[in-house]
């Protein structure tokens, strides 16, 4: 059965334009199942090639791109005077493939349809050469609204509690064995298939062995690949907390470069995010102490000694980062903010919210010049509930 994703309503409207759609993103996020959902929209006039099998990749090998031109018209019977549809999953497999597309694109009528696994390598395959005749989009894993379509949940009557002001005690409870659920294990599209959680813990250890043997080991090829393992276990201890690089060097015994390199691959390939200061100077956000975050929950729940709190607060980051800019804010006099979106609007995550919270979070927002605050929490709160937000309906 297939579940509708977000992210397949965007790819459609692209379907008439010129240029290549990419999708990205962590592995296992769902690329391929809607890349075919895409593949069966379109009638007629398209084909498919899978690079993961070797004999695919045979058609893209011609040093004459012509040649490959015509290997792609021969193999999918395809009709010359019309524009053609041409499906590429796992594209960071073979290297050449922009040359070839921007050529195809340039002279032949051909619409490509890509998948890759990570932007670290896309960002290679596909450089400003392709100005213009691409579009990339990223995929994540399921967020809640998505994750519900997942349970089967009528997603009308979702919306409609969602945009009520006044969120009562039964609109909450209709979902918060749900949100509960996805707290605890994120939101892969195999994961929230289940409801054994052994074959949940099951799929997440081999979500993290794939991307682990695929993309730390195989492509980055990374010598020294149990440091890079070493480091996402430290991360994930300090989930929500801002990074000393010198430290992480020390525990690591590894050059601070080498840790900011590892780093820097880590967020390229979506397995983590790391989230600025807030400062009125760009400079300063980008140069400052950063804090970390995590793909997904259920990446983090394979790993051991990761709180409560702190699959919360990973969980809440991913819910607002599909909505904008999100930074945080610290002064040393002790105020500081979880986080804040788009410069605007500030929001501090608790598992129960309190009065004394909705107030402390108030004070902060003014002291950092924003629009509003709210107090997220993931418990339901009867009484002081102007500032505060439910998880589950964020």
């Amino acid at each position: 059965m297939y579940y509708s994703r977000k992210i397949e309503g965007q790819l459609k409207k692209n379907l008439s334009s010129k240029q290549a759609i990419i999708v990205t993103g962590m592995r296992r996020v769902g690329k391929t199942t809607v890349l075919r959902e895409l593949y069966n929209a379109v009638p007629d006039n398209k084909i498919w090639f899978d690079f993961e099998n070797p004999l695919d990749v045979k058609y893209f090998e011609d040093i004459d791109y012509n040649e490959i031109y015509q290997n792609i018209v021969q193999k999918g019977n395809l009709n010359t005077l019309r524009r053609m549809y041409v499906f590429i999953d796992e594209v960071q497999l073979y290297p050449n493939i922009s040359k070839i597309v921007k050529y195809l694109i340039d002279h032949y009528k051909v619409k490509f349809l890509l998948t890759g696994s990570a932007s670290y390598y896309l960002k290679n395959l596909f450089p400003e050469s392709l100005a213009g005749r691409k579009i990339i989009f990223e995929m994540y894993p399921l967020d809640f609204e998505e994750f519900l379509i997942f349970k089967k949940e009528n997603e009308a009557r979702y919306q409609k509690i969602k945009n009520k002001k006044n969120i009562s005690e039964l609109d909450y409870e209709l979902y918060d064995a749900y949100y509960r659920e996805f707290v605890e294990w994120g939101g892969f599209p195999e994961v929230a298939l289940t409801t054994d959680k052994n074959i949940k813990q099951q799929r997440l250890e081999d979500i993290f062995g794939s991307y682990y043997q695929q993309e730390i080991i195989n492509l980055a090829d990374y010598r020294k690949g149990n440091k890079v393992r070493d480091l996402i276990m430290l991360l994930a201890a300090r989930v929500g907390s801002q990074l000393d690089l010198v430290k992480l060097s020390q525990e690591l015994q590894i050059q601070r470069t080498t840790v900011y390199s590892y780093l820097a691959f880590l967020k390229a390939t979506y397995f983590i995010h790391l989230v600025s200061r807030l400062s009125s100077s760009i400079d300063r956000e980008v140069s400052g102490t950063q804090k970390v975050y995590f793909c997904d929950n259920g990446i983090l729940k394979v790993m051991s000694g990761i709180s409560a709190g702190q699959l919360l607060e990973n969980t809440v980051y991913n819910q607002l980062k599909t909505k904008g800019s999100v930074s945080y804010f610290r002064k040393k006099s002790g105020a500081e903010i979880d986080f804040i979106l788009n410069k605007k609007t500030a929001y501090e995550v608790k598992r129960t919210a309190s009065p004394v919270d909705v107030h402390r979070i108030a004070r902060v927002q003014r002291i950092a010049k924003l629009s509003q605050s709210f107090v997220v929490s993931q418990q339901y709160v009867k009484t002081g509930k102007d500032g505060v937000v439910f998880g589950q309906f964020l």
